[in-house]
């Protein structure tokens, strides 16, 4: 069923057993998850189906620390969410990155990655991707000689999905007697029982000036990494620093990946390296040279991978930093494209052999920082919430690793003899810790409402509840404790599906 808010008598009362705020890949996964079930799920978006730019003016804040993107234009809000732009990577994040590392402050997860197993699986049928067995044997068919791997680096492989959850569970989640879908509903506040230890109902509201409420047996924010940190904080009229936040903790951990040109290698004999450049067979699967786990202890530095670009043609292509800078992401989407194709052009063009040479592109994942973190501001977006202000802050450790996985990477090519790696200046120079380079950020959006059993040290438990608060619950990466170097869509939704299970047992489903 679909309800467009707009149209509902103002101070309308929504009821259901399940309600799931944000139609991204998160909420929607958990929506299909409840189809055919007797179960009566309310799924609220924010925008419609379409662009609407008065919608999409409600992410808008501020960034202070490590330089970053209009934070209007690095989500969408509309039925679909983010998926409607991103590039499909997917991979599963590494045995590693749910360890605790004794190198890595208030790093590992609260169970392995085993966990996730069956709900990878699961997640692969959404995106339309192969399992893990079925595309190894497929890169091993396709790319045997081709393939890097050493007791230092190995082969970390992307699949590409084409998944556009707007497009491909439109008609689904409308047509399912059990899902009623609500648009143009965005939700401004969580009204608790006396003593928060319940939700009682959300109060959402949209630009045709309508206010509604919405009570249900649960409630589970979906909303992004920002926007769930941000309707704890702002629904502060019970709790004053808000839902979820007696050890000040929402917002706190933000993390995202460090996407930057960190080097250069310059081949001394040929080498194929398609399966990393992303150039050959785009819409089934690439590969990024990894750093075993035991390099990683030995160095003591983050995980990451390193991707090749032809260096004649990265050499004319600025950084996603510096095209990426409009707040209407349509328009920030032309202007990185027109770079990149302008680029291609001036290679095509061009009479004369490629270099032999690649730009290694390094993807980190981000030390957890209790400083990186979301806040309100006192400004107010066009329905009366508070906007947010993202300090992106990051540390040495990041610095000192990027170094290392270039170190390491180019003692694997020196040691094959096929070539040579030249570290980008800033890499080289006694600058300082906050010194990237022109750093850019996968849009990438985690931690802020971290997962740990502790209470004083999470904001969620290991089943994704809101410490102290029996019904609510958050889907999404918000709740990663640590980020890996995996392009999160793919745990996110594996990590959904767990909640979702948790609920059907907790329900007796």
């Amino acid at each position: 069923m679909l309800i467009d808010a707009r149209k509902l008598d103002d101070d309308s009362v929504l009821q259901g057993d399940i309600c799931i705020v944000g139609a991204g890949a998160a909420g929607i996964s958990i929506a299909l998850d409840w189809l055919h079930n007797s179960t009566n799920i309310i799924l609220l978006e924010s925008g419609g189906f379409d662009y609407s730019p008065d919608v999409q003016a409600l992410n808008d804040g501020q960034t202070t620390g490590q330089k970053y993107y209009p934070l209007q234009s690095s989500r969408l809000r509309q039925f679909g969410g983010t998926t409607a732009f991103w590039a499909g990577m997917c991979t599963q994040l590494d045995e590693i990155d749910f360890k605790t590392r004794d190198w890595v402050a208030d790093s590992g997860w609260a169970f392995s990655k085993s966990e996730l197993a069956s709900f990878y699986a699961r997640a692969n049928e959404i995106l339309n991707i192969m399992g893990e067995q079925k595309l190894h044997h497929y890169i091993d068919s396709k790319y045997a000689s081709r393939s890097i791997n050493s007791n230092k680096v190995w082969n970390k492989l992307w699949q590409h999905s084409n998944a556009r959850f707007g497009r491909d569970y439109r008609q689904e989640i409308v047509k399912a007697k059990n899902i009623t879908l609500v648009t143009h509903a965005s939700v401004v506040n969580i009204e608790c029982n006396s003593s928060i230890s319940k939700v009682v109902s959300l109060e959402t509201k949209n630009h045709s000036g309508k206010t509604h409420k919405v009570t249900s047996k649960k409630f589970i924010l979906a909303a992004g990494a920002i926007q769930n940190a941000r309707l704890l904080l702002a629904s502060r009229s019970q709790a004053k620093n808000g839902i979820g936040n007696d050890f000040d903790l929402v917002g706190r951990y933000f993390m995202e990946h460090l996407e930057v040109d960190s080097s250069e290698l310059w081949l001394s004999k040929p080498f194929d390296a398609s399966l990393y450049t992303r150039q050959e067979s785009r819409l089934i699967a690439s590969a990024e040279i990894a750093i075993q786990e035991k390099i990683q202890k030995q160095y003591q530095i983050l995980n990451g991978t390193v991707s090749l670009t032809p260096l004649n043609y990265a050499r004319l292509v600025k950084p996603r930093i510096q095209t990426w800078r409009d707040k209407d992401p349509r328009k920030a989407m032309r202007t990185m494209l027109s770079d990149w194709s302008a680029a291609s052009r001036i290679v095509n063009a061009k009479d004369t052999s490629p270099l032999n040479a690649y730009q290694l592109s390094t993807r980190l994942e981000q030390a957890p920082n209790r400083n990186s973190r979301i806040q309100l501001l006192n400004d107010k977006d066009s329905l009366g919430l508070a906007k947010v202000k993202l300090h992106w802050q990051l540390t040495e450790l990041e610095k000192k690793s990027l170094r290392a996985i270039q170190m390491i990477v180019a003692e694997y090519f020196g040691e094959m003899n096929l070539g040579r790696v030249k570290l980008s200046p800033f890499l080289t120079s006694d600058s300082s810790a906050n010194d990237f380079g022109d750093l850019s950020g996968g849009w990438h959006h985690m931690g802020t409402t971290k997962m740990n059993q502790d209470k004083t040290k999470g904001v969620v438990d290991t089943n994704c509840k809101v410490h102290g608060i029996a019904d609510l619950y958050i889907a999404g990466s918000s709740c990663f404790p640590t980020s890996g170097s995996a392009n999160p869509t793919l745990t996110l939704i594996a990590l959904s599906l767990r909640l979702s299970d948790h609920l059907k047992r907790d329900l007796s489903v």
